[in-house]
């Protein structure tokens, strides 16, 4: 029997489903589970995930809060503003302030990641993007969020289980040299209600985040009803439609870079049209902060050369003219570099 967001699926966005519930309830094909995971990263660089465990409820609680938060006067809000959460880079920003590709936002949200304390090794050695959460005065806010930041980083390790088996590689391949300590960072975004008209040529005041790409391995969204997320495929732009208890998930630049574009990190953005406004979840489990990254050496890169069967980006070529082959040094330094021009202004506090 089909589930709900099985049958949504089939009627609403050509992304395709992976069921991860081998790799966390136990029983099924994993090997088979890898092989749809390698059709998806080729084909889109998205998909949903189903039979992840994550209880619905947790969700439900976590969106409740978060309304909660939103709903708030900016004065209130601002009580938690990122320029107090220091080299950590946690808390609240206003509508406009976070910048893609240079451009504003017309998006507010709340920068979250591991909760670690003052004497926390990485704490004191002073490495930016770790330490203490900003969180708001709002009863079972800070429990809710961090039993989410839990339960999302255990996804995120199954995924990249996945994600090795897909490319020919030892299930642990990723936990063993990158993220047996992953750095996670969770975002929690608001698109307010777009009053009056929308522009009919889709200008930049129309979307709530424009075209971009993710940095890191892994993205792991939650998202409202309301949708408003696309995704750019061959065929053009395509709905990546809300799922009843399926999270959409996508590839970032650090693995399309790793695997020397064999996988895409493909370009998405948002549209921001909605009269109710909109809520979402991206979660991002990356590599640990001081991680060397090195090129993963795949038959499959070759054989997929020799076939004829490659993509712009498998040549070195991307929508934003960077190189998929430009890979040295630390993932942090890598991270820095991407994340200091989001927050042109806080930028300082990060080196």
């Amino acid at each position: 029997m089909e589930t709900d967001a099985q049958l949504m699926h089939s009627r609403s966005t050509p992304l395709p489903l992976v069921d991860l519930s081998p790799f966390v309830a136990g029983g099924g094909d994993r090997r088979s589970t890898g092989a749809a995971l390698r059709q998806a990263a080729r084909e889109f660089g998205f998909f949903y995930c189903t039979g992840h465990g994550v209880r619905p409820q947790l969700l439900e609680r976590l969106q409740r809060q978060a309304a909660l938060f939103f709903a708030q006067d900016l004065e209130t809000k601002l009580e938690i503003a990122m320029a107090r959460g220091g080299r950590a880079w946690r808390g609240y920003f206003p509508v406009g302030q976070e910048l893609t590709s240079g451009r504003p936002d017309q998006k507010e949200g709340l920068y979250f990641g591991a909760e670690l304390p003052a004497e926390h090794p990485k704490v004191r050695a002073g490495l930016p993007l770790h330490g203490a959460n900003l969180f708001p005065e709002l009863s079972g806010f800070r429990a809710t969020v961090l039993e989410y930041i839990e339960a999302l980083t255990h996804v995120g390790h199954r995924l990249m289980e996945v994600v090795a088996l897909s490319l020919g590689l030892d299930s642990h391949y990723f936990h063993e040299r990158y993220t047996r300590d992953p750095l996670v960072l969770f975002r929690i975004f608001h698109y307010p209600p777009v009053t009056g008209d929308v522009p009919s040529d889709r200008s930049a005041d129309a979307w709530g985040v424009g075209e971009h790409t993710d940095y890191g391995l892994l993205t792991i969204l939650a998202q409202d009803p309301v949708g408003g997320l696309e995704v750019r495929t061959r065929d053009g732009w395509v709905d990546a439609a809300p799922l009843p208890g399926a999270f959409v998930c996508n590839l970032g630049d650090m693995l399309e870079r790793m695997t020397g574009g064999f996988y895409c990190s493909t370009p998405h953005r948002v549209r921001s049209e909605s009269q109710h406004g909109r809520l979402s979840f991206p979660f991002f489990f990356d590599p640990a902060f001081d991680a060397a990254i090195q090129p993963i050496e795949l038959d499959l890169i070759d054989d997929a050369a020799r076939d004829g069967g490659t993509r712009a980006e498998d040549r070195g070529e991307r929508w934003d003219g960077a190189s998929v082959h430009d890979l040295t040094g630390t993932y942090g330094e890598y991270l820095l570099g991407k994340v200091s021009k989001v927050f042109p202004e806080l930028g300082g506090e990060m080196l």
